[in-house]
């Protein structure tokens, strides 16, 4: 099974050491497995606008890779639209 990761983007960035303590060390997957959630702060990307900018115009965001392996928004606790491709996509590799 593969390294799965998220990238959590906080609204107010003083709560981060409450929301890193929750996670941090989780391990009570609704699926059986041995993954022990481990946070680290990105050093590649910070904030909302830099992350959608990353994954908006990658092969991820296909219309032939499956909803669950593409990056969700959420506000206020819902699933908001990602912002569409500003370009066309290529085609993911065959890795998924």
């Amino acid at each position: 099974c593969g390294l799965g990761y998220a990238f959590v983007n906080l609204v107010d960035g003083a709560r981060s050491r409450e929301v890193s303590a929750a996670l941090d060390g989780f391990s009570s997957w609704a699926v059986r497995s041995n993954k022990v959630c481990q946070v680290t702060l990105s050093e590649r990307e910070q904030g909302l606008k830099a992350l959608v900018r990353r994954f908006r115009n990658s092969s991820i965001m296909h219309v032939e890779v499956p909803d669950e392996f593409k990056p969700c928004l959420f506000s206020s606790g819902r699933r908001v639209p990602f912002p569409p491709p500003r370009k066309q996509l290529r085609r993911p590799s065959e890795q998924l």
